[in-house]
């Protein structure tokens, strides 16, 4: 409950400060352009603080991927004794997570939500052409993983980090210390996490500001377009891709399962976070939906950690957003990397309120786009990241059923069993 009450106490204060910075900002670009005072404001205090707080997001990218997935892989180390169960539900997520992602970059480039915008690159931004699809995956090795670390290139990091996890498993009992050290970096990195996200409001304020005294209300449209289009897709993932895999793969009452887990919907909405969603999420798979326990004990604390479909969606749109507020054309190979790249990071995603900012940086970076852009859609960010956190979580329930009914591990009259009138 206390960790609820200051979830929502950061909500709030992100909508005041975005509430804020956007009148700041108009009140700004309501000065006269030759005024000195307001290029001040604009060029020097607000350039200076956006800058400052996109770094210290900056700086967690890399260590917070590698340790993530390394312990992502570590998680894993029981799937050797579970066999086909474990093999079935990796394949299951890692799939559902790139069609998610794919299907929102369609949208996104179908609506075009940052068309509206006319974005100037920062002058310290190096605009380098992707590689080759072919010289990108000939390279997706690294031969110096600690240069990879330094430049900054993910799909290398990612890489290394899934081998490191594997062979760390792989050691047994000599790689339990090593194991055990990775667990603890990576609460340090969680609890560095929770200090930066105490300075969000600021941030937000700040890049808001920033946006509006440049844009003035013109930026109102495409962040709009960009929130609905980003609740569109969550919504179209958890009402007809979701219902349309319980159908077709366990042929399974869809709307039966909606309506039983309605309870973790709206936990994890209220939470924005999949790990605390985890026990009542295992009570409904198993007493409402009829899964054993044995394969939901499994699934649903590892979808916590590799299923991340909301958080892929917006990870989709919002690459496609940046790059059209800045005017970046991205072919082909930019989306297949973007693809690739979020989907083999979700193995390693955690399950908590913010990390979905992190994550997104480490897209842009892979996708040679700014990270200033990630300003554009922070301050909005944190109402959507409670929806695509119940849109996780549901994903985690599907595939928990879809594996027990293929597994002969569902009991089939408990989850066509009609909920009572208290419960509807």
């Amino acid at each position: 409950m206390i960790r609820n009450l200051k979830d929502q106490s950061l909500t709030v204060k992100i909508i005041i400060a975005f509430s804020l910075g956007a009148v700041s900002g108009l009140l700004i670009k309501s000065m006269p352009d030759s005024s000195l005072l307001k290029d001040l404001l604009i060029n020097e205090c607000l350039y200076i603080s956006s800058q400052l707080f996109v770094s210290s997001l900056k700086m967690l990218v890399v260590p917070m991927v590698f340790v993530s997935l390394v312990c992502g892989v570590l998680n894993l180390k029981s799937m050797s004794k579970i066999g086909r169960l474990g093999g079935k539900t990796l394949a299951l997520y890692l799939s559902t997570t790139a069609i998610a992602i794919s299907m929102a970059i369609g949208l996104a480039l179908i609506f075009e939500p940052g068309a509206g915008f006319s974005l100037e690159l920062n002058p310290n931004f190096k605009d380098t052409p992707p590689p080759p699809i072919r010289d990108m995956i000939a390279n997706i090795i690294p031969s110096n993983p600690f240069a990879a670390a330094a430049e900054g290139e993910m799909l290398q990091i990612i890489i290394f980090a899934l081998l490191s996890g594997a062979g760390i498993s792989m050691a047994g009992n000599q790689g339990q210390k090593t194991a055990e050290l990775f667990h603890e970096m990576n609460v340090i990195i969680m609890k560095i996490l929770a200090l930066l996200l105490n300075v969000v409001p600021f941030g937000v304020f700040v890049l808001m500001c920033k946006v509006f005294a440049e844009q003035g209300t013109e930026a109102i449209r495409p962040l709009l377009a960009y929130c609905l289009l980003v609740s569109a897709a969550l919504l179209i993932q958890l009402f007809i891709c979701y219902p349309a895999l319980i159908l077709f793969l366990s042929r399974l009452n869809p709307f039966l399962f909606l309506l039983k887990i309605r309870p973790v919907l709206m936990f994890a909405f209220s939470t924005a976070s999949s790990n605390a969603t985890i026990p009542l999420n295992l009570k409904v798979a198993t007493e409402k939906l009829g899964v054993s326990r044995s394969v939901a004990s499994f699934i649903i604390p590892l979808g916590a950690t590799i299923n991340m479909d909301g958080t892929a969606i917006m990870q989709g749109i919002a690459t496609v957003f940046i790059a059209q507020a800045y005017q970046i054309d991205l072919g082909l190979s930019d989306y297949l990397t973007v693809i690739l790249t979020a989907t083999l990071a979700s193995v390693g995603t955690a399950g908590a309120p913010g990390v979905g900012m992190i994550t997104l940086m480490m897209v842009l970076r892979q996708a040679g786009l700014p990270f200033d852009g990630i300003g554009l859609i922070m301050g909005v960010d944190r109402i959507l990241d409670m929806v695509r956190t119940a849109v996780n979580v549901a994903g985690d329930t599907v595939a928990a059923c879809i594996v027990a009914k293929s597994e002969g591990e569902l009991n089939m009259s408990e989850y066509q069993s009609p909920l009572s009138s208290s419960e509807i």
